[in-house]
């Protein structure tokens, strides 16, 4: 296992190299200074997508969501609160469905809200439907554990 985490900018997208025992120390972007974790999950688009779900060596759990649902916006809670729960160890993102369609397509989103946990842009393990914030927090930590 290398000693350094490639982890992308959430405010710029800029690659860095981050030591994996310095993680929970936070630490800031090279380029715009900006904190590599907010607490807060990352919005996705098509233009971003790649960098942070293929290119980080963090997980991603990304919630693909839309602005019309209901049930997606009653699970936005539980989502933000699996970000500030679950940073340095994963990166949180939420991507519109209805802005980034492709990629919805591209992980098969045949109901929102679906959440899929990735690495490297491989698909770890999906959930859909809405669900209080311990239930998301569990069933992530179990398939994050499960993966290794």
């Amino acid at each position: 296992m290398t000693d350094a985490l490639t982890l992308p900018c959430p405010a710029c997208g800029t690659l860095n190299r981050v030591p994996r025992a310095r993680l929970a120390d936070g630490g800031r972007c090279g380029h715009c200074h900006q904190p590599l974790f907010t607490g807060r999950p990352l919005a996705l688009t098509a233009e971003t997508f790649a960098r942070h779900a293929e290119t980080a060596d963090l997980p991603l759990l990304i919630d693909f969501w839309a602005e019309w649902c209901g049930p997606c916006r009653a699970m936005a809670p539980a989502v933000e609160e699996a970000a500030r729960a679950l940073e340095p160890h994963l990166r949180v993102a939420k991507l519109d469905t209805e802005a980034a369609p492709e990629i919805a397509r591209r992980f098969g989103i045949q109901s929102i809200p679906t959440l899929v946990l990735v690495r490297h842009g491989r698909e770890i393990a999906r959930i859909s439907g809405a669900m209080p914030p311990a239930r998301l927090l569990a069933w992530t930590r179990q398939h994050l554990a499960e993966a290794g």
